[in-house]
């Protein structure tokens, strides 16, 4: 896998799972190590809302964008759209993505941590061959999670390959699968503490 140099969304060119409640910001943890089996959940405000699920893999950020987020429901299936591998340098990025600049708006860590892959399986030719089983281990998710590809978007009568494919991100379940789980019930950056809102808002305030 390589990174996409033609896209920056910076605009820069150069065990239990832990719920997270609405009352109880958390942020300011400690960042997962770099042992290149790390995962990132970046919620994105863009124009349209989306959360970016990133593997490291292969020196890049495998990269998917689920409108709905993920969840640890193991009875819903989300729509994951395969995107660009992104550069490791987005990892831990937060902060507000300047207008006119690809994908143009706030964006937090949502979640973060480490991931497995399935016993004896090579990531890179999963997601190649389109079925890739994942174990995390975050602060919001956690538990063995499957992307599976259904199928490529048209446009024009032809088949999009590489990028833009739908896949499909669903959580096993198990004794840790919670059900009526809502990725929107858990709004806070655990990077931060903070919401898009506060980012949003801190980016706009006139400088003292």
């Amino acid at each position: 896998m390589t990174a996409t140099p033609d896209t920056d969304p910076l605009g820069t060119r150069s065990a239990e799972p832990k719920a997270v409640n609405r009352s109880e910001p958390r942020g300011e943890t400690v960042p997962p190590p770099a042992n290149g089996r790390r995962f990132v959940v970046q919620r994105h405000r863009a124009r349209r809302l989306h959360y970016d699920f990133r593997l490291e893999m292969d020196g890049v950020l495998a990269s998917w964008a689920v409108p709905k987020g993920p969840t640890m429901d193991s009875s819903l299936r989300r729509l994951a759209v395969h995107v660009e591998d992104h550069p490791l340098d987005y990892f831990d990025f937060e902060g507000v993505i300047p207008s006119r600049s690809y994908g143009a708006g706030d964006v937090i860590v949502w979640d973060w941590g480490t991931w497995e892959p399935g016993p004896g399986e090579n990531p890179v030719e999963a997601v190649r061959a389109g079925e890739l089983h994942v174990i995390l281990h975050g602060e919001k998710l956690s538990g063995r999670f499957v992307l599976l590809r259904t199928g490529g978007r048209r446009r024009g009568g032809r088949e999009q390959s590489a990028t833009k494919e739908q896949w499909l991100l669903l959580r096993t379940r198990d004794d840790a699968s919670i059900d009526g789980w809502d990725s929107e019930d858990h709004p806070y950056s655990v990077k931060s503490g903070k919401t898009n809102e506060d980012v949003r808002r801190s980016a706009s305030a006139p400088a003292s």
